[in-house]
């Protein structure tokens, strides 16, 4: 979820992240995976390119061992596709971490070296978040000693947006973020709750979490619906399993009726057939 954050953060508001991390100034555009010419790139890599550069930045709360091949591997994909461009990469780590990982700026193995930037958000300025837009929501995990004063100096600067569907997904990016080191309730006093369920990466959160939501109910469900089958008649054969798994969320509620009915395999067998 967090890496969803700063990814929507950098696509909407590249610009700012473009003076943050190449201190420049540039319009940045986001590279299409097809453009690698082989597997899709990972859901949570986010590729923006320029005339001449191309921006490679990967957000991590956790230290991830992968990461210096990872960024070689995606040097070569994308020297290969475009060889004119300078490749910049740069991996934000958000969380502090005693982990010698987020200190490894490099992939180093036999005669083979490369070296990509790290970022530790937590050494950085908190001033240099405060200074533009798409940057307040990573302030408060930035080097400030008060992250609470630090999430009202942001909370402010927000209000002061003028255009409400900005002003809106500053603030929710601000909650999601901000939650990593304070609690909720405090968050939300400082926070407009109404921007918040005004924005489209608060919308689509809840979506997912009420999607998740959905499916982990279903698989409950399903789990019971086995259990009473398996006292009803008995352990079921690997033939049926594969269909049972299959079956919908309405099938599966039907069927936790009918089975109450239910005296032997062939009674299952013939609900099946009659209803898948």
């Amino acid at each position: 979820m967090f890496d969803a954050v700063c990814k929507f953060l950098v696509e909407t508001f590249s610009a700012d992240f473009a003076g943050w991390l190449l201190g420049e100034t540039m319009s940045l555009t986001e590279l299409s995976p097809s453009e690698l010419l082989l597997e899709p790139i990972r859901a949570d890599v986010l590729l923006l390119q320029s005339e001449k550069q191309v921006l490679h930045l990967e957000f991590q709360t956790q230290p991830d061992a992968a990461i210096p091949f990872r960024m070689l591997d995606y040097w070569v994909r994308l020297h290969r596709r475009l060889p004119d461009h300078t490749i910049r990469q740069v991996v934000v780590y958000l969380l502090p971490s005693q982990s010698s990982l987020v200190q490894t700026t490099a992939f180093q193995w036999s005669e083979t070296y490369h070296s990509f930037e790290v970022v530790r958000l937590w050494e950085q300025p908190t001033e240099a978040f405060l200074s533009s837009p798409g940057l307040l929501p990573l302030a408060i995990l930035s080097n400030t000693q008060d992250p609470e004063a630090t999430l009202r100096q942001a909370a402010k600067q927000i209000e002061s947006v003028s255009d409400r569907r900005t002003q809106s997904n500053l603030s929710a990016s601000t909650e999601i973020l901000a939650g990593l080191l304070l609690n909720k309730p405090l968050i939300q006093t400082i926070l407009r709750r109404d921007l918040m369920q005004e924005s489209v990466i608060y919308r689509d959160i809840r979506e997912q979490a009420i999607q998740e939501g959905l499916q982990q109910g279903l698989q409950q469900e399903r789990l019971l619906v086995w259990r009473l089958l398996n006292r009803q008649i008995g352990p079921i054969p690997a033939s049926l399993k594969a269909q049972l798994d299959a079956l919908s969320h309405e099938q599966v509620e039907s069927l936790g009726e009918a089975l109450l009915d239910f005296e032997e395999q062939t009674d299952l067998m013939q609900w099946l057939s009659a209803n898948v």
